[in-house]
C-alpha cells in the first residue's frame, strides 16, 4: 500500500509540473506519515512543505496544485484533501481495510513477520549466569528478555542463534567445590564450618548428598588436590543441568552452550591466540610485567589488563577471546544481554570489537535492570528455601510461566521492574496477562457459539471468508478496531529495530482493551448471518494478531479460560 500511494503522489506532482502548474528541478523523496487525528485521514504526505522553496510558492498552493491531478483507485482511496500548511491527507477506502482482515487470516501465524531478504546472521548471548547456584528472578528477567529479542529478530527476517556462555573457569569454581566438600563433610558428621565467602544455599547441601550417595566416604580424608576437581565439576554440572531444566520449562532453548573452558584448550589456546594477535598488531602492549589492551584509543576511560604480572589471565581476556570466536563463526551482529550493573563494561567491549577488526556497532548490549517482588504492593521477603535469593522457580511455581514471562516484558528492560505476585494471579482486567489472554479466549468462545447456532466456525472463517460479504464492517468504530489490528506489523518492525521488547505487550494490552470494548457494544452472533460472518472475520483477525503477539513473547494463547 505504501509503495502504491507513493507512486500515486509522485505521479500527481509530475502531472502538475507537466501541466505548467508547478515548477521544480527535482522532486524530494515522498514521505508518508500517520495523522495524529483520525479526522485527518489515514495517511498524510508533507511533500509540498519540502518542495515549496523550489516551486517558489506557499506549501498549501503546491499541495492544491498536485492534489488536483491525483487519480486514485476507488478500492484504495475514498477521499483526498489538502489540510493545514500544505499536507495532502488521504482517506483509505473501507474496502481496503476489510481486505486487510483477509490478509491477516491468509498469513496466519506468519502475520507480522517480515521477509528474510537482507537479514543478518545474529548471535544473541543471554542468561550466561555463573553455574554456581539456581537462577534468581534477575536472571529470569534477562532470560525472558533475551529470548524475546531473539524471537523479534527472527520475526524481522534475521537468522538468529541463541547462546549461553558457561563461566566455568576461575576461582569461583574452586570455591564452589570447597563449599560442596564442606557440606559433604558435615553430612558425614564432621564439625566443619562453612566460610562466609563460600556458597551458603541449601542447594549445595543437596549436591553434597548426591556425591555422598554415589561415592560414599571416599573423599573424607583425601588431600584437596584429589577431591577438588571432582567436587567442582560435579557441582557445576549439577547446577547447570538444573538451569537447563528451568529454562526449558520457560520455553527457552539454546542453539549452543559455549564453555569458557574451551577458550583454554589447545596449543595455543584461543585466549593465547587473541592476545598474541593483538600484541602483534600493537593494539596491546606489555607494561610492568602485565599485558594491557589499549582500549583508551577507542573511547574507554582506561586501558584494560588481559594478563596480570603473575601470568594469570583476567576475565576480560576471556571476553576478548570469546567475542573474537563469535565473529569467527560468521555472525554479522552480536547481541549480549547483561545485567545493568555491567553498564561500565560496554565501552571496553566495543573498543575490543574495533581492535579485533570489526565495526563496534556490530555489538549491541541490552541491559536488564533488577526485579523487586511485591505482594499486594508490599515487598516480598527473601526466600527461606534458598537462604540467599528468590529463585525463578519459586516465582514460576506460584504464578505460572506465562504470567512470569509477560510481566518480565511489560517495562523497558533497562528500567527497574516491580513485580506484584498477587496481581499476576488475579483474574481481573487489572492483570495485563489475564486481560490479553482472555481476549484471545473470547474469540474462541465466539467460534463455539457460532458453530452451535449457525453451523460454521473457525475452520470456515479461515477457508471461506474471502467469499463472504464484509461490507457491514464500514462504521467508524469497526474501522478503528481494524486499523488497530493492522498496526501489528509496524509494531513488530519497530520493536525489532529498537530491541524494545516491551512494545509488544503494550500493543497487545491496547488491542485487548479495544476488542473488549467493542465486544460489549456489538453483537457478534445474531440472526443476521451475513453480519455474523463479517464480525466473526473481524474477531478472527483480532485473535490471530493476539496469538502472534503472545508467541513473540513466548506466552501461551489459551482458547479457554
Amino acid at each position: 500500500m505504501a509503495a502504491q500511494l507513493t507512486d500515486i503522489i509522485r505521479d500527481a506532482f509530475e502531472a502538475a509540473k507537466k501541466a505548467g502548474e508547478l515548477s521544480y528541478d527535482e522532486l524530494p523523496p515522498v514521505i508518508l506519515e500517520a495523522p495524529k487525528q483520525a479526522a485527518h485521514g489515514d495517511v498524510a504526505c508533507p511533500l509540498a512543505l519540502a518542495l515549496a522553496r523550489q516551486a517558489k510558492r506557499p506549501p498549501r498552493e503546491v499541495s492544491i496544485a498536485a492534489a488536483a491531478h491525483i487519480s486514485w483507485p476507488t478500492d484504495l482511496i475514498s477521499k483526498v484533501e489538502v489540510a493545514g500548511p500544505g499536507y495532502i491527507n488521504i482517506h483509505l477506502a473501507p474496502g481496503y481495510w476489510t481486505r486487510q482482515l483477509l490478509d491477516i487470516l491468509a498469513a496466519g501465524d506468519r502475520y507480522g513477520h517480515h521477509s528474510t531478504d537482507g537479514g543478518q546472521r545474529v548471535l544473541v548471548e543471554f542468561v550466561s549466569a555463573n553455574p554456581t547456584g539456581p537462577l534468581h528472578v534477575g536472571h529470569g528477567r534477562g532470560a525472558v528478555v533475551g529470548d524475546a529479542v531473539a524471537r523479534l529478530l527472527t520475526a524481522n527476517g534475521h537468522r538468529v542463534d541463541r547462546e549461553y556462555y558457561v563461566n566455568n573457569v576461575g576461582n569461583q569454581m574452586n570455591i564452589l567445590g570447597r563449599s560442596t566438600h564442606v557440606r559433604y563433610c558435615q553430612l558425614l558428621g564432621r564439625k566443619v564450618d562453612l566460610p562466609e565467602n563460600h556458597y551458603q544455599g541449601d542447594y549445595i547441601r543437596d549436591i553434597a548428598r548426591r556425591i555422598l550417595d554415589t561415592d560414599g566416604e571416599a573423599h573424607a580424608d583425601t588431600p584437596e588436590a584429589e577431591w577438588l576437581p571432582r567436587f567442582s565439576t560435579r557441582a557445576y554440572e549439577t547446577i547447570l543441568d538444573d538451569i537447563r531444566t528451568e529454562l526449558n520449562r520457560f520455553g527457552i532453548h539454546f542453539d549452543q552452550w559455549f564453555s569458557e573452558r574451551d577458550l583454554y584448550q589447545g596449543a595455543p589456546t584461543p585466549v593465547q591466540s587473541a592476545i598474541a594477535d593483538l600484541l602483534a598488531a600493537e593494539k596491546a602492549y606489555e607494561k610492568d610485567g602485565a599485558v594491557w589492551l589499549a582500549t583508551t584509543r577507542h573511547g574507554d576511560d582506561k586501558d584494560r589488563v588481559m594478563v596480570r604480572a603473575n601470568g594469570v589471565t583476567t576475565y576480560f581476556a576471556s571476553d576478548v577471546a570469546y567475542h573474537k570466536e563469535k565473529f569467527s563463526r560468521g555472525y554479522q551482529r552480536l547481541i549480549d544481554v547483561w545485567g545493568a550493573d555491567h553498564h561500565g563494561y560496554i565501552q571496553r567491549m566495543k573498543a575490543c570489537c574495533t581492535m579485533l577488526g570489526h565495526d563496534p556497532e556490530a555489538l549491541t548490549v541490552v541491559l536488564v535492570q533488577l526485579v523487586s517482588l511485591l505482594r499486594d504492593g508490599q515487598p516480598v521477603a527473601m526466600s527461606t528455601r534458598s537462604g540467599e535469593f528468590i529463585t525463578l522457580a519459586e516465582v514460576a511455581d506460584e504464578i505460572g510461566v506465562d504470567a512470569t514471562r509477560f510481566f518480565f516484558l511489560t517495562r523497558k528492560c533497562d528500567a527497574p521492574l516491580e513485580f506484584d505476585l498477587a496481581l499476576a494471579k488475579a483474574q481481573t482486567a487489572d492483570n495485563p496477562v489475564y486481560y490479553v489472554q482472555y481476549a484471545h479466549a473470547r474469540v474462541h468462545q465466539l467460534y463455539g457459539k457460532v458453530l452451535e447456532t449457525h453451523g460454521f466456525g473457525r475452520r470456515e472463517v479461515y477457508a471461506d471468508a474471502a467469499n463472504w460479504d464484509l461490507s457491514a464492517l464500514t462504521d467508524a468504530e469497526t474501522l478503528a478496531l481494524i486499523k488497530q489490528i493492522t498496526q501489528f506489523p509496524e509494531v513488530v518492525a519497530q520493536a525489532g529495530a529498537e530491541l524494545a521488547v516491551h512494545r509488544i505487550p503494550y500493543y497487545l494490552q491496547e488491542l485487548a482493551a479495544g476488542f473488549h470494548s467493542y465486544y460489549y457494544k456489538h453483537r457478534f452472533v445474531s440472526d443476521d448471518i451475513a453480519l455474523t460472518r463479517a464480525r466473526l472475520v473481524l474477531a478472527a483477525a483480532v485473535g490471530q494478531v493476539i496469538h502472534n503477539g503472545l508467541a513473540l513473547m513466548g506466552v501461551g494463547a489459551p482458547e479457554r479460560m
